[in-house]
């Protein structure tokens, strides 16, 4: 059952070829087994997911069944579970058991879907190989010695391994799409504020979004059903009327204007990455694609851009984690000032204490105007840019990542690299844009993403363009050995 995409379970539920508790226990018995080799998960609700799947086949004997009932999922740790631990990724949220649900979480269990557990992710969603987090490294499934992307790498993870049919993730800066083009899956970034914030962690809280990881675009449609819509306690939700995100998948897409950016085509992309962005471009031109080259004058700024205005939010957003309210705090504290000094130090790993101190200084008198207020404005330019460019295109084609999954520890001493691993994607969280990348391909047994990039709320355009990929490829369906 483990190779059913999300709609083929649901199908199976709905013909009764296969009950949800026969489907739960399935994948925790995967989890139980295969999870050692990867680190996907950091908590597993075996019992919680057991309940709610009984209760979801309840529902379908009396009727009540909507499209995902009984399909199991997972979330990241950064989505607060009531009753359950939400750590992300932190020793400073290591003992914190959430006293309430997400929006999405909620989302989830109205749509009677059960939950097997939290996933790992780098520590408070700031890194971009799943290195970071207190609990270990996630190992991608294609090669337990490469990373799987970050921050939502256990996400990306457990999905490629079949350990779930799909998950959660949130991307500030690519972290969906980034670890979703090196594990070989899809992975959806929503416009900003298409799906509720309230109760995701926050990490940067003009650049956060939750969003669907799945292995196929009529997959993440589905989930974005279930998760977009308006949240009166997010002040950053934005109300617009329901909308039906698998309804455009079989749309045709002859005649579609797609626009490919300038930068992403230039040095830098690996020859394999070039290679199979070449292939797939064919197959679109195959399906009567129009392409024609675009500018971003001003993308080359997105990642010193993102790394000013990303740490100054999170070195204000993590300044309520004081060892005094919840959370880690230091043992036999002298004073106050030592009681916040070392559960801040002890509680935080590098790569956290490295953004905030950034984000500190380029906030500070003297600084702002310098650092932060310049970032802001080379922000606008660079939505101003994608502005100009859906003028003349329908969607933005390129590449994801420059390259393939890297191995674990090759980039930990070089932060700047690291960095760069998120240059295809970070501009477009800075203008809000929603993008996605999908699997294209395999460069030396590795997989590589493609990303598109639509207007603001064309999500519906976006998925449907990929689906129509999905439907003459078969990138989507490859499966890593070792966990068929």
């Amino acid at each position: 059952m483990h190779e059913k995409t999300i709609a083929e379970l649901a199908a199976a539920l709905q013909a009764r070829e296969v009950s949800s508790v026969e489907l739960t226990e399935h994948y925790l018995r995967r989890i139980e087994t295969l999870d050692d080799a990867l680190n996907g998960y950091i908590t597993v609700t075996a019992e919680q997911a057991l309940e709610a799947a009984r209760a979801a086949d309840d529902a379908r004997a009396q009727g009540r069944a909507g499209a995902l009932t009984g399909v199991p999922m997972a979330h990241k740790d950064i989505f607060c579970t009531e009753g359950v631990r939400t750590s992300c990724g932190s020793r400073m949220l290591d003992n914190f058991v959430a006293p309430y649900d997400a929006g999405v979480v909620e989302r989830f269990k109205a749509a009677g879907c059960p939950v097997l557990g939290k996933t790992n992710m780098d520590e408070f969603a700031m890194g971009s190989s799943n290195e970071t987090s207190y609990y270990g490294p996630v190992r991608n499934p294609w090669d337990t010695e490469r990373v799987p992307g970050g921050s939502s790498g256990g996400s990306a993870a457990v999905v490629a391994a079949r350990l779930a049919p799909g998950a959660t993730g949130t991307d500030t800066g690519g972290s969906i799409r980034q670890p979703a083009a090196l594990t070989g899956i899809t992975g959806l970034k929503p416009t900003y504020g298409r799906v509720s914030r309230w109760g995701m962690v926050a990490f940067a809280s003009s650049l956060d979004q939750g969003g669907p990881m799945a292995r196929t675009a009529e997959d993440c449609a589905l989930l974005l059903n279930v998760m977009a819509g308006f949240d009166r306690r997010d002040s950053t939700s934005l109300e617009r009327p329901e909308e039906n995100f698998t309804a455009a998948l079989d749309r045709p897409v002859k005649g579609l204007r797609v626009g490919l950016p300038k930068p992403f085509f230039g040095e830098g992309m690996a020859p394999g990455v070039a290679r199979v962005l070449e292939e797939a471009i064919d197959h679109y031109k195959g399906l009567g694609v129009e392409f024609r080259e675009v500018d971003l004058p001003n993308a080359g700024l997105a990642v010193p851009a993102y790394y000013v205005v990303a740490p100054a939010e999170c070195s204000s957003n993590l300044a309520r984690f004081d060892g005094v309210r919840f959370g880690y705090r230091c043992e036999d504290p002298k004073d106050l000032l030592d009681l916040y000094t070392r559960s801040r130090g002890e509680g935080f790993g590098a790569e956290v204490k490295r953004r905030i101190m950034v984000g500190t200084y380029a906030l500070s008198a003297g600084y702002f105007d310098a650092y932060y207020l310049k970032a802001q404005k080379i922000r606008r330019l660079i939505a101003d840019d994608f502005a100009r460019a859906f003028q003349e295109v329908d969607v933005l084609l390129g590449p994801t990542t420059p390259d393939t999954a890297f191995r674990i520890g090759e980039k930990t001493d070089d932060p700047v690299s690291m960095y760069l691993s998120d240059i295809y994607t970070i501009a477009v969280n800075l203008a809000g844009l929603p993008g996605m990348s999908l699997p294209a391909g395999l460069a030396d047994g590795l997989p590589v993403g493609m990303q598109l990039i639509g207007n603001y709320f064309d999500e519906a355009r976006l998925l449907g363009m990929a689906h129509q990929y999905q439907m003459g490829t078969e990138w989507h369906r490859m499966a890593p050995g070792g966990f068929k």
